[in-house]
């Protein structure tokens, strides 16, 4: 796989995120020089975020920069003075119940952000953009699995609206400027070095405190959990496999996944979604505490159910996740109480 590819040198956006730190530490393990460009912003705790940098800045062959992406003039020099072959764009305003209230931040990061990472790819040459989408785009898609091939007009939420709009906006750059570019929709991502504002996280904590979790939905919903390793695996594969036109793509009946652009979409998930009670259920075995549950209403912007389809991903670079989730849960807790000392 990636090992044969030779030395690169990679553009890392959002490398002090939860998957950013992970992805630079993969390209770092397979010999390539990495960038690393993250705004250390306040959504979440920052001491972990620069917990996670510290990691990276150990290695040889990283180097950092507190810049946002949304100044396009920084960014510009990073581009200018590095000169990456690649780059692998996780850099975002995350959060679809944060998109409701705090819309301004995600038309910054998720569509300015991105508008000045596609720019910078095109004049630089950039030999490969692969950028983060969202399972959030399938909105109130109600079709099982969710395949690259659906139609995604339906976001529930401003967070949904912009991923879709990456893949957009992505796709004319691709046609105008032949700048290989594919999108990678992640399902629900869990593990070690997680974001605070996720569940596992936040039912972590609280369960340790002996305060009660929110459960919402009465915990009906289901989720494709995917474990951070698998995430890792199929960013690195694809990123070092350049998108290509497609031959058989029909104008006629156009396939939403490919182009005749160098343009590519693919969901990376687990493929065996979970219900949230039973996710519940391994964390408590993994804690081996009971949590005091409040079970509550569906929460606006949530949608029932996620189910990657990850046939086109094995396909395109030979993989597909497969961590079962008591094996992630069980090693996002060990690293939850090595890290917090509890």
């Amino acid at each position: 796989m990636a090992e044969n590819f030779p030395s690169e040198k990679i553009l890392v956006t959002g490398s002090a995120g939860f998957i950013g730190m992970h992805v630079a530490q993969k390209f770092l393990d397979l010999g390539h020089e990495v960038v690393g460009v993250d705004n250390l912003n306040s959504y979440y705790d920052v001491a972990l975020k620069k917990a996670r940098a510290g990691h990276l800045t150990e290695r040889n062959g990283f180097q950092f920069h507190h810049t946002d992406i949304a100044n396009q003039t920084d960014l510009r020099e990073i581009f200018a003075q590095r000169r990456p072959d690649l780059v692998v764009h996780l850099a975002a305003q995350a959060g679809v119940r944060h998109s409701i209230d705090n819309p301004q931040a995600y038309i910054d990061s998720n569509i300015l952000g991105f508008q000045n990472i596609l720019e910078n790819c095109r004049h630089f040459e950039i030999r490969h953009l692969a950028y983060a989408s969202s399972s959030s785009v399938y909105g109130s898609n109600a079709s099982m699995p969710f395949c690259e091939t659906d139609n995604v007009d339906h976001p529930m939420a401003l967070y949904g609206a912009t991923k879709k709009a990456n893949e957009l906006m992505a796709h004319s750059y691709s046609n105008l400027f032949s700048l290989p570019t594919t999108g990678l929709r992640f399902f629900t991502v869990y593990g070690p070095w997680g974001r605070p504002d996720m569940a596992l996280f936040l039912f972590t904590r609280a369960i340790l405190a002996g305060e009660p979790i929110d459960v919402f939905n009465e915990g009906r919903m289901v989720r494709d959990f995917t474990y951070i390793d698998d995430i890792t695996e199929g960013v690195v594969r694809a990123a070092l496999k350049p998108a290509t036109p497609d031959d058989g793509f029909n104008p006629h009946a156009p396939n939403p996944a490919i182009s005749s652009a160098p343009y590519r979409i693919f969901n990376i998930g687990n493929g065996q979604p979970v219900e949230l009670n039973s996710y519940i259920g391994a964390l408590e075995d993994a804690l081996g505490k009971k949590a005091e549950k409040n079970m509550l209403p569906m929460q606006p912007g949530d949608v029932v159910a996620t189910f990657a389809d990850c046939s086109a991903l094995n396909a395109w670079v030979g993989f597909k996740p497969a961590t079962p989730i008591g094996v992630g849960i069980r090693a996002f807790v060990d690293w939850y109480r090595s890290y917090y000392a509890c």
